[in-house]
């Protein structure tokens, strides 16, 4: 048994685990190999994360770490200690951030794609941007006298903001102003005519900078000088379990100064005059823990992911359409196919569309009484809903159990659950206490038997382009059974249910791993074969974190495929010599959670919706569930066997934050997602190349 301290010195807090992660993302923008434009979506993706980061795990931090309470000082002390070292990993990367944006905008000159600015325009291109303000721009920009704003946290967080610093010809004096770029109505970059065989883009910060003398036409103004900055404010206090009962009662009294909408973050310019720089800070309300950094010119490069390609394929990743899998695709019904054996799709390798063409038939299919499903996060055009739709105006019985609490995608999911519920769809909003989490659905059939759907990622059409998703399809009844009964859980939380086949979140999942655990422990003292063998999101769960040490330390093989959160330290003599974990980033967000255990060499494997976190064992309903058919277990083993191999986009994760590049044994080059979807292909890489 690991005791409490070496838990304790062994242990990599999830915050910190998640600035090493974030920072490969950062990585790979760095590297000189990758297409150019992906380059500068991995700088968008690095940004976008950072600001959901401060917006609500660095709220939780600083709310913690602002509570007077003595019955939390140690936890309040731990918060403080870690925002430091945040900020100190913040300002490392910063830095890193600056000189890839400068890279790649060397990068892209190189590639005679050129972004001006607004001194840097010649005649044809002035009157362009003029044009270009008048026709589209003039209607969305509006200026705020900055003495005006009271504090700048009564306006959204969600835009970058231009201080404005103006003089009048003959006055001594300076008038102020604030201008929050119309970003989701015109774009951030606003491409110029080409020339020349060369490609011009600008910052709408630069279009609004050229164009100040038109916003401000007859007020007398003579100089003009703008700076960008943008601040990040507290979301919410995270209801996570990683904050131990009555504690959250305790830090939401004790706090006195933090509340929703205060300023975590700013960044502002480095060239903003000291007297402006001290106008906007005073409408801030700013305290030491927080977070200012002085950065460039330009902010929010999350917009960076929407960069215009001007028509520059060459510069992004080939296209990889998605594999046709001939079974699926024969003309047969899919759900008597599905009936027949076992069925797998591996998105996006393979088409999210056979999951939208089992919705579709049981729609219309006269065999089918009644369809259930659950919902996190839907497309904008929801393909799922449509069909769930159509499969109530036929007479079908079709129950949704919808998340509303699913972050950032709220307002979204209440709009979709008003439409359903319009069409006549029992819409359920998943159980009080508990987030739903889980990615199933169960279909009932008139003849034969029916018919489950569990994956590890969200039916979302969208998600199912860019994230690495499996889903077992199945008729097996002990299994379809059991997801039934989790929409009984779902419906009436409260009455005991007992599962046969999954491993189901809150109720035995966490202990089921367990025992799992513990059974390759005994296996490899009985001299049986034994190892672990698993990819998943995030590792932070002490218990499950305890239990992989264990098995370590009693020399089970454990290989691990962790993407982000990891609080495991690798190679401690004695406590986790055989722990290996590689973390992949690459074109396709890595997402499926698989699980494979030796079991003394029966093998057992399992997918599902739950990562290794406090949410999802104790706080989300989660499902797991076994995989039987032989041809999907070697499937899932290859998956992870191919990541384990990964040399290409490896990264070694190790709870240090180096993140060394991943090597093998080989010593030759392996690119999991590439190897995977070739060999899908039933082809290989070089072969399709030539091709």
């Amino acid at each position: 048994m690991i005791s409490k301290k070496e838990l304790s010195d062994a242990y990599v807090d999830r915050d910190l685990s998640w600035m090493y992660f974030n920072r490969r993302i950062l990585q790979e923008a760095m590297k000189p190999h990758i297409p150019l434009l992906e380059r500068l979506s991995f700088l968008g993706i690095y940004s976008n994360n950072l600001d959901e980061f401060f917006r609500v795990r660095m709220a939780t931090l600083s709310r913690i770490a602002e509570c007077d309470d003595k019955g939390v000082r140690s936890e309040r002390e731990h918060a403080q200690r870690l925002i430091k070292q945040i900020n100190k990993l913040n300002n490392k990367y910063v830095k890193e951030y600056e000189s890839a944006i400068r890279d790649v905008t060397g990068q892209l000159r190189h590639e005679n794609i050129f972004i001006v600015k607004e001194d840097e325009l010649d005649e044809e291109q002035q009157n362009y941007v003029r044009q270009f303000y008048r026709q589209k721009l003039s209607g969305f920009v509006s200026a705020i006298w900055l003495s005006a704003v009271k504090q700048l946290t009564d306006e959204t967080d969600e835009n970058i903001y231009l201080a404005v610093k103006m003089q009048a010809n003959g006055k001594k004096t300076f008038d102020y102003a604030l201008i929050a770029l119309p970003v989701a109505e015109c774009g951030r970059f606003v491409r110029l005519p080409d020339k020349d065989g060369k490609s011009y883009l600008m910052y709408l910060d630069d279009v609004i900078r050229y164009c100040l003398p038109m916003i401000f036409a007859g007020l007398g103004y003579s100089s003009f000088n703008a700076y960008a900055f943008k601040f990040t404010k507290d979301a919410e206090m995270e209801i996570d379990n990683d904050l131990r009962n009555g504690m959250l009662q305790k830090i939401s009294k004790g706090v006195k100064s933090r509340k929703k909408g205060d300023a975590l973050r700013v960044i502002y310019d480095s060239q903003m005059p000291k007297d402006m720089l001290k106008r906007v800070m005073n409408k801030l309300n700013l305290d030491k823990l927080d977070t200012v950094l002085s950065g460039g010119r330009y902010h929010n490069h999350k917009d960076l992911m929407s960069f215009p390609d001007c028509g520059r394929k060459d510069l992004k990743y080939p296209v990889w359409a998605p594999v046709i899998k001939p079974e699926l695709d024969s003309g047969k019904s899919l759900l008597k196919l599905i009936q027949e054996k076992d069925r797998f799709i591996h998105v996006p390798y393979h088409s999210f569309d056979y999951y939208i063409r089992v919705l579709q038939e049981a729609a219309v299919s006269k065999e089918v009484k009644s369809i259930k499903t659950t919902l996190y996060r839907l497309a904008k055009d929801s393909k799922v809903v449509k069909a769930l739709i159509c499969a109530a105006h036929n007479g079908k019985k079709v129950t949704v159990v919808i998340e509303l609490l699913a972050r950032f995608d709220e307002a979204s999911n209440i709009g979709w659950s008003k439409k359903m519920q319009d069409a006549g769809i029992h819409v359920i909003f998943g159980v009080e206490g508990l987030k739903v989490h889980s990615k199933i659905t169960h279909i009932t059939m008139k003849t034969g038997n029916n018919i489950a759907c569990i994956s590890t990622g969200n039916f979302h059409e969208g998600n199912a382009r860019m994230y690495t998703d499996y889903m077992v399809m199945t008729a097996a009844r002990n299994i379809v059974n059991d997801v039934n009964s989790v929409f009984t859980f779902i419906e009436k939380p409260y009455s005991p249910v007992h599962f046969k086949e999954l491993l189901v979140s809150p109720n035995e999942m966490k202990n089921k791993f367990i025992k799992l655990i513990n059974d390759e422990i005994k296996n490899k003292q009985a001299g049986k074969p034994a190892y672990i063998l698993i990819k998943i999101n995030h590792i932070t769960d002490t218990t499950m974190v305890r239990k992989l040490y264990e098995a370590s330390s009693n020399g089970v093989p454990i290989r691990l495929l962790v993407r982000g959160n990891c609080s495991l330290i690798t190679g401690i003599p004695g406590l986790s010599d055989t722990i290996h974990i590689n973390g992949i980033i690459d074109r396709y967000l890595e997402h499926s959670r698989i699980f494979i255990f030796a079991a003394g060499g029966e093998d057992k494997t399992f997918i599902g919706s739950a990562d290794w976190m406090p949410r999802n064992l104790d706080n989300r309903v989660e499902v797991v569930t076994p995989v039987y058919d032989p041809q999907i277990k070697a499937d899932l083993r290859k998956v992870i066997e191919y990541g384990l191999r990964d040399t290409c986009q490896g990264r070694v994760v190790d709870g240090k934050g180096d993140n060394q590049p991943w090597t093998s044994e080989e010593g030759t080059p392996f690119r999991s997602q590439e190897e995977l979807y070739y060999s899908y292909c039933n082809t290989t890489p070089d072969n399709q190349k030539q091709e």
